[in-house]
């Protein structure tokens, strides 16, 4: 009974700390909409709060299981009739799975911080702690670089090919199967202690290519530390420390442009329910699964995505989704 009370009690501070992530800057959202007179984004301003609510619980439940959270939130949202929410409130959203893996991992980035600082002031590069800071820095290099340029030169992605439905299907397919095959011949023999730098930098560019809608950062980061013979759980564990620099970036950047074109007051109270839902959602999601594969396997995952795709494919040429 009192570690239930004290499993809410976390849950309770995630929500929270979800929350300072937002509402502390409404009113800074305020001032610069009445100093740029441009409109409110679209996709925040037209969504209730059940939506957010709903679509909060989806991004938690999907960004850390590999199945592509950027997926579902394309789909999910089309099949119950409310459109794309769009690239904007996909990023936001993030920053409460960013408060709940914050928590979860705490005590280890604690190890790596202080361990890093130690490890500079002695001099000794060769530290575990320290490889893993430089590797987890360089590992979210690529993801940044990458994703910079997609803000450069498809500056209206949004609408781009690339998030059509279509592909997103194809994507969650062809990741399900290399899934498959790392989950086949991945050897498992590597813990989280023999992770090293060269561990974050590989780990990263797999990483990367979760700028694609349907290829999952979860999903393809974990596929690349099977591959890397590392053991599930140790996969799981590292990609989700990998990960924290990468969505932050993003849901910080996008929150900066919804801000600077002016956040209405409707739009504003469903973005923070959706990052207060989705921390909550987060934070349960990555108890569950570093739990799971600690003794069993990706399968399900595979067929899952596999079966997800078809679906998808199989809706669209019924006519019953269009492929947006």
């Amino acid at each position: 009974m009192i570690k239930l009370q004290w499993r809410w009690f976390k849950f309770l501070r995630i929500s929270l700390l979800s929350a300072l992530l937002t509402i502390p800057l409404k009113s800074f959202a305020t001032s610069l909409s009445t100093d740029v007179a441009v409109p409110t984004t679209q996709s925040t301003s037209q969504m209730n709060i059940v939506q957010a609510l709903v679509l909060g619980m989806v991004q938690g439940l999907t960004e850390f299981i590999p199945i592509s959270s950027t997926a579902h939130l394309k789909v999910v949202p089309v099949v119950l009739g409310w459109g794309d929410p769009g690239v904007a409130f996909t990023a936001i959203i993030q920053l409460g799975s960013i408060a709940a893996v914050l928590w979860y991992f705490w005590s280890d980035l604690w190890q790596i911080s202080t361990g890093t600082i130690k490890a500079i002031q002695m001099r000794d590069y060769q530290a575990n702690d320290f490889r893993m800071a430089v590797g987890i820095g360089l590992g979210t290099l690529p993801i940044v670089f990458c994703g910079l340029l997609i803000k450069i030169f498809i500056p209206d992605f949004d609408n781009s090919s690339l998030r059509s439905t279509v592909a997103i299907a194809c994507a969650s397919i062809f990741m399900g199967l290399l899934l498959g095959v790392a989950e086949k011949i991945g050897t498992r023999e590597r813990n989280f202690d023999k992770l090293g730098m060269q561990d974050g930098i590989l780990m990263g560019f797999a990483q990367a290519l979760a700028l694609v809608p349907g290829v999952s950062r979860s999903g393809s980061t974990i596929t690349a530390g099977l591959f890397m013979g590392l053991d599930r759980g140790t996969a799981a564990r590292f990609s989700f420390l990998l990960g924290i620099p990468a969505i932050t970036l993003a849901g910080l950047v996008e929150l900066k442009d919804l801000l600077e074109s002016g956040v209405g007051e409707g739009g504003f109270m469903p973005l923070t329910v959706g990052v207060i839902s989705s921390a909550v959602f987060s934070y349960a999601a990555i108890a569950w699964l570093i739990r799971y594969l600690q003794t069993s396997n990706t399968w399900i995952f595979v067929w899952y995505r596999v079966a997800f795709g078809v679906a998808i494919l199989a809706a669209i040429i019924a006519g019953i989704m269009p492929d947006s």
